[in-house]
């Protein structure tokens, strides 16, 4: 009789017949003489398989909760060696700059307090310049001119009292110490360095010189006289020419602050935006991965139990 080799054989052994030991018992399913299937009940193989998966999804489930719940992709160096290193070097960077801003802004705010005191001071010039010529007119008298003097000296002596108490944070601003050769000069740092490119000297940019009634020359003034008034109005033209000249540098300086604020914002924007696209998670990503991994879990713990049940397959291989 011919043996028909597309019908499957299976070959049953006793085990109490050969005096095989049960828990090492295997079964064999030939086809052609090819080995299809073998079942075991010492080592499930086909259990320890479905473990390991098990293992390795929760495992990437966790990491995908732990993206989730931080929105940060990278969680340690393992993750991304090379961007974790990118994007703490771009952090610092950002902080650097941001820093930055700070120093410019509160630059930009020490030159307003600056700005503010000398348009005040040129206020007084020019009203002090305003009473000499009333004072120089010969249509007045003695009388009206001591009282025009009254008002110049209360004027000059309010000045006097702006340059020498005008300051910023403990920083006085008009007695000379923002001046280019003053001994402490102020510089506003803002880039990612020390170097000369990246701070700007506020001293030598602006050179505010003592502004005090001395060091203007107006202590000396009087217009009590005819003649002490054209002096006078002679004396507070140049002044005013001197303030125009400090002011037109500090509002060149500010601009220039202002320019420098923007670029600095403007860099550490598009920094932010390097460092997040390295380091942030993409949430729609993470969602559909968190979807796949759950059913993959699942579908591992639903496979052990199943995996279990192969070795009672032996049992009904036994004679009974």
């Amino acid at each position: 009789m011919e043996t028909n080799p597309h019908i499957l054989t299976l070959k049953m052994f006793s085990a109490r017949e050969y005096n095989i030991n049960v828990s090492s018992i295997s079964v064999f399913l030939f086809h052609g003489g090819i080995r299809t299937l073998a079942l075991r009940i010492f080592n499930n193989l086909v259990s320890y398989s479905a473990q390991r998966l098990l293992g390795e999804n929760n495992n990437k489930l966790s990491q995908v909760f732990s993206r989730i719940s931080s929105g940060q992709r990278i969680q340690k160096s393992s993750d991304d060696s090379a961007g974790l290193m990118t994007s703490e070097a771009l952090r610092s960077d950002v902080r650097t700059l941001r820093q930055g801003v700070r120093n410019l802004n509160e630059g930009i705010s020490l030159l307003n307090v600056v700005d503010g005191a000398i348009n005040e001071e040129v206020s007084i010039l020019i009203r002090m310049r305003e009473l000499s010529q009333q004072s120089a007119t010969g249509t007045i008298g003695a009388t009206e001119r001591q009282s025009t003097n009254l008002e110049f000296s209360a004027m000059r002596t309010e000045l006097n009292r702006i340059s020498k108490t005008t300051e910023y944070n403990g920083i006085k601003l008009l007695d000379g110490s923002l001046s280019s050769t003053a001994s402490n000069q102020i510089s506003i740092q803002f880039g990612l360095d020390s170097k000369d490119d990246n701070n700007i000297n506020i001293n030598r940019a602006v050179n505010v010189t003592s502004l005090t009634a001395l060091s203007l020359n107006l202590n000396a003034l009087s217009i009590a006289t005819q003649d002490g008034a054209v002096k006078a109005n002679e004396e507070l033209q140049v002044t005013m020419n001197r303030l125009n000249k400090i002011s037109g540098r500090l509002g060149s300086t500010h601009n220039r602050l202002e320019r420098s604020l923007n670029n600095t914002l403007t860099s550490a924007e598009n920094l932010t935006a390097a460092g997040s696209t390295i380091s942030d998670a993409d949430m729609a990503s993470e969602f559909a991965h968190l979807t796949k991994q759950q059913i993959l879990v699942q579908s591992s713990s639903s496979m052990i139990g199943q995996a279990n049940l192969f070795p009672q397959g032996v049992i009904q291989l036994l004679p009974s």
